[in-house]
């Protein structure tokens, strides 16, 4: 197996002794020298190197800096995420603000202490390769890794929820999606009314938990004027205004049991009376309902009709809760950034490497939408153009393998979980996989095949 390539770094400096001392410093690079602007353009040019360090004295005004500055120049023109580390001479404070505002990333001062050098230089590099993978992240959530509408998901769990809800959308079944608080629920129900023959009637959706119980039953099924105190004019329901489109029952869970009856009517006979009403409505409208309950639990309880459960779970979606979902925490981050700092705080530009290493190992107890909320309260909070785990509230993270004594369980899942989050950043790529997890593409294969993974 070839090792992997080491990263190049290019070392502008007209200096024959220094440039053998910084190549000689950093065995780990790929070290290009060039002594002048041509040879530093064309190495940028051929090379297309992720650092630069500069000497801003080169010749021909090797005591002055108009060269210098050329050469950063062209640079940020030919290739803007370039990380370019100037050098400035003793006093010189002026050249290296000078150059920040002209895109430099960060300047040393002469005579060059290389340990000092080395962690600009590394940490350039590492902010380099993040910004490299913020930029790819966002490609992909805005390509690849959107499926059903909007929705965004490079997991396998997803993607057949999705073609599930594809194919039922043009049936006219009712369908059933059971899910955690802030797994996506509506984003999905709204997909499926968009993917259907419905999509151009109205989608209406409706949180029956957020209703009080004496007021939701007009909610749904409207009321005549007069029909009560307050009713000062005829309203239709949201059955009524979803007619020829879809309802969305969010929460089905917690409809009364009296006005459970009333709905089942209204699904075995398309037909409703308003509150107060004497007449019978025709209504065509799809129902879709989600919960995060026990249905059957409440069923044995009492609490809900089994006749409405199975008139409203023709088809039953289960959607995984987003630690079950490997690599779709930071692909969902990355979208939800990019939207949250063009709307409120440009200067973000991503993520800094310890909130990624965060969001990944973090249990997301409240889904996609704990996450969009970290991420919108870190984009307002964050100091600098990288949001840090500290920004995100997510210092000490969260694992979910505690309970798990086994060691044999506890390696399947570790390497289950390593496996998927490998598959999924590298969008599902066997070789490049395998490379992620320093194994050959044989033993993959093997893994692959014992745990029953796609890829």
């Amino acid at each position: 197996m070839t090792a992997e390539a080491k990263p190049k770094l290019l070392v502008v400096e007209d200096d024959e002794g220094l440039q053998a001392q910084l190549k000689w410093a950093y065995d780990d690079f790929d070290v290009v020298v060039a002594r002048d602007r041509a040879t530093a353009i064309a190495a940028v040019r051929a090379e297309e190197p992720p650092v630069v360090t500069l000497d801003l004295g080169l010749p021909p005004d090797p005591d002055g800096t108009s060269e210098g500055f050329a050469v950063l120049d062209e640079i940020m023109a030919l290739k803007p995420d370039t990380k370019v580390i100037v050098a400035t001479g003793h006093g010189a404070r002026d050249s290296a603000l000078t150059a920040i505002e002209r895109g430099a990333y960060d300047f040393y001062p002469k005579p060059v202490d290389i340990d000092q050098l080395g962690l600009i230089v590394r940490r350039a590099l590492n902010l380099q390769r993040i910004e490299a993978e913020n930029r790819a992240l966002a490609q992909r959530a805005g390509q690849g890794n959107r499926v059903l509408g909007g929705l965004i998901t490079a997991a396998p769990e997803m993607v057949r929820v999705a073609r599930t809800i594809e194919r039922v959308a043009d049936t006219g079944v009712s369908v059933m999606l059971l899910g955690a608080s802030g797994s996506g629920k509506e984003l999905l129900a709204r997909g499926l009314h968009e993917a259907s023959n419905r999509r151009n009637g109205s989608f209406v959706a409706i949180n029956c938990a957020a209703i009080p119980e004496n007021l939701l039953e007009s909610e749904l099924f409207g009321h005549e004027k007069g029909a009560f105190t307050g009713a000062i004019k005829t309203t239709e329901g949201k059955i009524e205004q979803a007619d020829g489109g879809t309802l969305f029952l969010d929460e089905v869970g917690d409809i009364p049991l009296p006005l459970q009856v009333k709905l089942l009517r209204f699904l075995q006979e398309r037909q409703i009376e308003r509150i107060g009403g004497r007449r019978t409505i025709d209504v065509d409208t799809r129902i879709v309902c989600a919960t995060h309950q026990d249905l059957e639990a409440m069923i044995r309880d009492g609490r809900f009709r089994e006749d409405l459960f199975y008139r409203l779970a023709e088809i039953v979606v289960k959607i995984p809760s987003l630690a079950e979902r490997p690599g779709d925490a930071p692909l969902l981050a990355k979208a939800f950034l990019k939207r949250f700092s063009n709307e409120i705080n440009p200067a973000v530009t991503g993520f800094a490497p310890d909130a990624l290493a965060a969001i990944d190992g973090w249990s997301w107890p409240g889904n996609v939408r704990e996450l969009e909320n970290r991420v919108k309260r870190a984009v307002i909070m964050a100091d600098g153009k990288l949001v840090t785990a500290a920004d995100l509230d997510l210092q000490g993270g969260a694992g979910d393998d505690a309970d798990v004594l086994n060691l044999k369980s506890a390696r399947e899942r570790a390497d289950r979980k390593a496996i998927r989050h490998a598959l999924a950043r590298s969008e599902g790529n066997i070789s490049n996989t395998a490379r992620l997890l320093g194994i050959s593409r044989p033993t993959l294969y093997d893994l692959l095949k014992q745990y029953d993974l796609q890829a």
